[in-house]
This record gives structure tokens, C-alpha cells and sequence, in this order.
């Protein structure tokens, strides 16, 4: 593949990342301001897969 291609491909991966872990935040937000304790311990679970 051509230089291009892989930069095209790693920063597409990275705004994936990025995407993922902006809507977990605003998720995880929500689930507090409900005081929703289950759904806040899966998402911050998530938070750590993610890296």
C-alpha cells in the first residue's frame, strides 16, 4: 500500500478512537447526572478497554 493510504487509514482509525471515546464521555456524564450507578460502572468499564 502506499504511504498515502496507510496515513489515510491510521488517521481514520485515530478519529474512530477519538469519536468512541468523546460519546462514552458524554454517556458516562448522563449516567451521573441520573445517579444510574449501574450504567456508570459498564461505561466506565468501557472507558478502560478503550484505553
Amino acid at each position: 500500500m502506499s504511504h498515502n493510504r496507510l496515513e489515510a487509514m491510521r488517521q481514520t482509525k485515530e478519529v474512530h478512537r477519538q469519536n468512541l471515546r468523546k460519546n462514552l464521555e458524554h454517556r458516562l456524564e448522563v449516567a451521573k447526572a441520573q445517579g444510574n450507578e449501574r450504567l456508570i460502572n459498564q461505561l466506565e468499564a468501557e472507558m478502560r478497554y478503550l484505553g
